[in-house]
């Protein structure tokens, strides 16, 4: 893995061209670069130390450079003397367009090429690098929509992935998922049967299907969130469009199956008003499971 990971930064080193003398064909270093882009706005030295991890003594000498230079210039802070607050000089606004309009135009040459489902797998690969290596403190805004082309693979694969990850179930629960989703793609009634997908900045991160068990019972399938947004409320409101569904639907039961493992789906569900009705010991991938099944009146 970290093999990978090394292999990874100097691929993405040699993309964004930041080995060669000057960023972006221009005097300045990566380093000088992004400090320049920090002064787009008036700041305190400290806090673009802080931002970037630079050293206060290498920073320091930076912006003395960069004074020199006439880019910027430094003043004490009102609120504390012991403070500097740099400002950009007409000469260093110029010079931060000229990087900017540059970043611009070498970032739209990149994505260019690619077709738009290339570039929506390119952003989706780095929103997931971010909050993996960086959670953000403050979540996005969550959409709840109707499943689109695509949608239905995905909510396969990430039943096989996540759920072979988490608590090690193999081929036969991703066949199980996958007979699923082909009958509900194959011929469901959009009177009686829906689906939805939960969305966090364009990226698909939950799913729910409500399908007929029989005409007076609907049964809630296929309740998945991704690790990354659990804790935001998806669950919980996934399980609730279900509901509202149902009971338009004229669906006067509703049941579901899951496993006594998945210790969150079974508080939300307890908390939507299910009820335990029915459990017995089963195997999966070499592993005792116990199968449970959940209702309520609708």
């Amino acid at each position: 893995m970290v093999a990978e990971v090394r292999a990874f930064n100097r691929f993405y080193t040699g993309v964004i061209g930041v080995l060669g003398a000057g960023m972006l064909d221009t005097p300045y270093s990566l380093t000088e670069a992004r400090v320049l882009f920090e002064l787009s706005t008036p700041s305190e030295a400290g806090a673009i130390s802080r931002t970037l991890g630079l050293d206060p003594g290498y920073l320091s000498r930076l912006l003395g450079r960069f004074e020199t230079d006439g880019l910027i210039t430094r003043e004490k802070s009102a609120r504390d003397g012991r403070r500097q607050v740099v400002r950009l000089t007409d000469r260093g606004r110029a010079a931060y367009a000229m990087l900017d309009e540059r970043s611009v135009v070498d970032v739209g040459a990149m994505l260019d090429p690619l077709t738009e489902e290339d570039r929506r797998r390119l952003l989706s690969a780095m929103a997931t690098i971010r909050d993996a290596l960086d959670p953000p403190a403050r979540r996005e805004p969550y959409v709840i929509r109707p499943p689109r082309p695509g949608d239905l693979g995905w909510v396969v694969h990430r039943h096989g992935v996540l759920y072979s990850e988490e608590y090690g179930w193999g081929a036969a629960f991703e066949a199980m998922v996958a007979r699923i989703v082909a009958d509900y793609a194959a011929g469901h009634d959009p009177a009686r049967e829906a689906g939805w997908i939960a969305e966090v900045d364009g990226r698909p991160v939950g799913s729910v299907f409500c399908v007929r068990k029989d005409d007076t019972t609907a049964q809630l399938r296929l309740l998945l969130v991704e690790p990354s947004t659990r804790g935001m409320g998806i669950g919980r409101r996934l399980v609730e469009e279900c509901l509202r569904f149902a009971r338009r639907a004229g669906y006067r039961r509703i049941m579901l199956w899951t496993r006594d493992a998945l210790i969150g789906a079974r508080r939300i569900y307890r908390n939507a008003g299910f009820e335990l009705v029915e459990e017995h010991p089963g195997e999966d991938s070499g592993q005792a499971v116990v199968e449970e099944v959940w209702a309520m009146d609708l």
